[in-house]
């Protein structure tokens, strides 16, 4: 598609910091907003922001923060607040018709709240109180497994590794996080390859590579301060490839906020060589095509392959299976241009694969996964300085609670060590995940919903359903800093429990406390926060863990729960004994101001995989998976339209029949032409569901109800910018939804292809439409059909 400008500024510079000031002045937090800045991702008692999973750097910056972090500490340290008076005045049904942006902004919740059906508001109750309708809840459950705890990345290590304790100790393994639904096919597919599901580099390899390829990524939106090392790479003559079916303009250039040369003069630097824009879900076609271009031209490391890997000849078999023509049809590429990029793969002597959800929110997403790591493993770029596999995660510290045990299914050698620590038996059945979770409450399953932070029924798909479901529970519980649109559908018991956040102080009777996060890299830092809470009526994630246990488990339990919460270290003690690689923890995260580096196995090339050797994988779906979905949404779409416009011939008044995308109403436009590739995206004025405004600076747009197509598409269509489009698909069920409508707006993206924005989209998407072991919804690549509104079709519709 041909290149067209959207945003020709570079990335950050004078406008990140424009956005940050108002953003800080929008949320009332200029005072405690700014000192928190000050201390963010700061070495010697700093807090770690509660943003993206980004590592710091081991040089020291006295100002180490993006314009992200800065609204997510803006949103944690504003002075409005959300308590009784604020319900008062506002009835639950009254805030359901609130947006995500609203309710965002209405104030940190200050004091426990129980919601009073009788008033439709939410009201002060004590923290006893509270807890004992918890207790009295889950105590009388006909088994714990009628019971979910969902847990969200921002959980930091210490008060993770209780919860999953509490909830175990209580019976059951229902612990979903957000993983399920973001890097969940990473972790499954590297572990199964490489023995762990985590990074194989650290930030300083990103200084030594050569050739850096970002798979569905957008660094400048969703990890800023990634910008930096990609910039500095960049200038020590590394090539960058980015490969998105959308050219994000923020990848073009960077004006560091910190170099006066940039600031000043408006000098900045060059980051991307270049776009490869594939059709959406043609990730692992494109991977093919490299690969098979490779193999049969002798550019692989041989003998990495044979002394350190297994299965080369059975993917071997299958590239060769593979034609070239599929190989251009599965990701919209020539073939000239694929052999092009494989030939700088092939000069290049380290090369790191990094990427983002824009790979794994697919139905092939483990597909896309295992192609990456193949690659490497045929170049022998694991276990080299300068080179591996790069995932970044969304959520500070997602990865880190995994780490910690929150998992549905956990490996059995967490479960024996849990047992000898703590001498109890733990519960042996894999648990619910956010998909079977959610399927759980539509059916009736599930009596008691406790969520540790996020939102989690807007997060996943089916939205509405979930919203609808959590109304039938005996509890609903909710811990967290903001008021979000799960909270706002309750059931017969729901309850709001205020947390400290990240930015404040936590001091309990043993002294002031320090948490612990694991980055993307697999770095444990320290967090600690400097502004003092909110309110006085807060309390530590760690000590609403610790009284739920005890109120719950009675004298059932010989854990120091209340010790534990006031002494993190006591908590730190037991995870060096718990959880494998962290030995003599409390000493090791004070010897290094930054903390250390969790040792990971395949860095140093030993494989804890089922062969003992990198495992290299053949591809579950077809390269062409998305090339066939389309087209049978078309042939669908023929039938349906030939049906339809059947029915009209006999009908009373002669009217055509309406069905979305009939061509009756466009004769400019083919039925081929219909039928689209759906990605979601965020806005540059967000993170995850947190809505901070409507100005995604980067795609030159101030509103969230858009539809993104390429302006030669859109002429070709016969339509304009502007226009009102629905969107539509067939479900897994074969049940028709529908979003919009929509309004049209150009944007730089693969032909074929459409973007809005998440979470709106999400009830596009189906729980059945998902990868098939990681069971991570397919957020980035759904088929759809579109119809333009028109007289016709509105007047149709009523």
């Amino acid at each position: 598609m041909r290149k067209i400008p959207i945003y020709s500024h570079p990335a950050a510079g004078w406008s990140a910091l424009v956005a940050s000031t108002r953003k800080l002045m929008d949320y009332k937090a200029f005072l405690r907003g700014s000192i928190s800045i000050l201390h963010s991702n700061q070495p010697n008692g700093g807090f770690d922001c509660p943003g993206c999973a980004w590592p710091d750097h081991k040089t020291h910056k006295s100002l180490d923060v993006c314009e992200t972090g800065i609204k997510v500490i803006a949103s944690e340290t504003m002075s409005r607040r959300a308590d009784a008076a604020f319900f008062a005045k506002h009835s639950v049904k009254e805030l359901q018709g609130w947006s995500g942006y609203e309710l965002e902004h209405s104030g940190r919740l200050s004091e426990p709240l129980y919601y009073d059906a009788e008033q439709d508001r939410y009201a002060a109750i004590s923290w006893q109180a509270a807890y004992e309708r918890i207790a009295d809840t889950l105590k009388n459950l006909d088994s714990p497994d009628e019971a979910l705890f969902y847990t969200s990345g921002r959980v930091t290590n210490e008060p993770a590794f209780m919860y999953q304790l509490f909830v175990r100790c209580f019976g059951t393994n229902n612990l979903p996080d957000c993983s399920n639904m973001c890097h969940e096919p990473t972790s499954v597919m590297l572990g199964k390859q490489l023995g762990v599901g985590k990074a194989t580099v650290v930030l300083e390899d990103f200084e030594q590579a050569k050739l850096i390829m970002l798979f569905g990524q957008n660094p400048a939106t969703n990890h800023p301060r990634m910008l930096e090392m990609l910039a500095h790479a960049h200038k020590q003559g590394c090539k960058i490839i980015s490969i998105n079916p959308m050219r994000e303009q923020g990848l073009s250039k960077f004006r560091n906020p910190q170099k006066p040369t940039h600031m000043a003069a408006g000098q900045s630097d060059e980051m991307v060589d270049e776009v490869i824009q594939i059709q959406i879900g043609g990730d692992t076609a494109l991977l093919t095509g490299l690969a098979k271009w490779l193999t049969k031209n002798g550019k692989i490391d041989n003998d990495f392959i044979e002394q350190h890997t297994s299965g080369y000849e059975a993917l071997d078999t299958w590239l060769r299976q593979q034609s070239w023509a599929d190989v251009e049809l599965g990701c919209g590429i020539s073939k000239a241009d694929i052999i092009k990029l494989a030939k700088l793969v092939a000069d290049s002597p380290a090369t790191i694969c990094t990427w983002g959800m824009g790979i794994t929110q697919h139905v092939q997403g483990e597909d896309n996964v295992a192609m990456i790591t193949n690659l490497l493993l045929l170049m022998g770029m694991i276990g080299v300085d300068g080179a591996g596999a790069s995932p970044v995660r969304g959520h500070s510290n997602v990865q880190g609670d995994r780490t910690m045990g929150i998992h549905e299914r956990p490996k059995q050698s967490l479960l024996d060590s849990l047992e000898r620590v703590f001498k109890r038996p733990m519960p042996q059945e894999d648990g619910l995940d956010v998909i079977a979770g959610a399927k759980a409450l539509m059916q009736g399953k599930l009596k008691a919903f406790i969520s540790m932070g996020g939102n989690y029924a807007v997060a996943a798909p089916d939205k509405s359903a979930i919203q609808t479901a959590l109304t039938t529970t005996e509890l609903n519980v909710f811990i967290g800093t903001k008021l979000n649109e799960t909270m706002l559908y309750p059931g017969k018991n729901n309850l709001i429990l205020p947390c400290i956040s990240r930015t404040e102080r936590l001091v309990t009777a043993k002294g002031e406390q320090f948490a612990t996060i694991e980055d993307s890299m697999c770095q444990i830092v320290p967090t600690r926060g400097r502004i003092e809470p909110i309110s006085d009526n807060l309390k530590s994630e760690a000590q609403i863990v610790a009284d739920m246990a005890t109120h719950v488990l009675d004298a059932d339990s010989s854990i120091p729960w209340q010790t534990m919460s006031s002494d993190f270290d006591i908590i730190r003690n037991y995870i060096a004994q718990a959880i494998e690689g962290f030995e003599n923890f409390n000493d090791r995260i004070r010897e290094n101001e930054r903390g250390f580096h969790l040792y990971h196995p395949a860095r140093h090339r030993v494989w804890n995989t089922d062969s003992g050797k990198a495992q290299f994988e053949v591809p579950q779906y077809p390269i062409t998976y998305v090339a066939a979905q389309m087209a049978e949404t078309t042939s669908s779409y023929h039938s349906h339209a030939k049906n339809n416009n059947a029915k009209s011939d006999h009908s009373k008044n002669n009217e055509p029949a309406i069905h979305p995308s009939n061509s009756d109403h466009n004769p400019t436009q083919s039925a081929e032409q219909k039928v689209w590739q759906l990605t979601s995206v965020r806005s540059h004025d967000q993170f995850n569901t947190m809505i901070f405004g409507h100005q995604d600076r980067y795609r030159q747009t101030n509103r969230r109800d858009v539809l993104f197509m390429h302006p030669d598409e859109i002429k070709r269509l016969g339509w304009q910018k502007g226009d009102s489009v629905m969107v539509s698909r067939q479900d897994s069920q074969d049940e028709q939804r529908t979003l919009g409508p929509l309004i049209l707006t150009e944007m730089d993206i693969a032909a074929n292809a459409v973007a809005t924005y998440y979470p709106e989209c999400n009830d596009l998407i189906d729980l059945d439409t998902h990868a098939p072991d990681s069971r991570t919804p397919s957020y980035k690549s759904v088929t759809v059909v579109l119809q333009l509104v028109t007289e016709n079709t509105l007047a149709a519709s009523a």
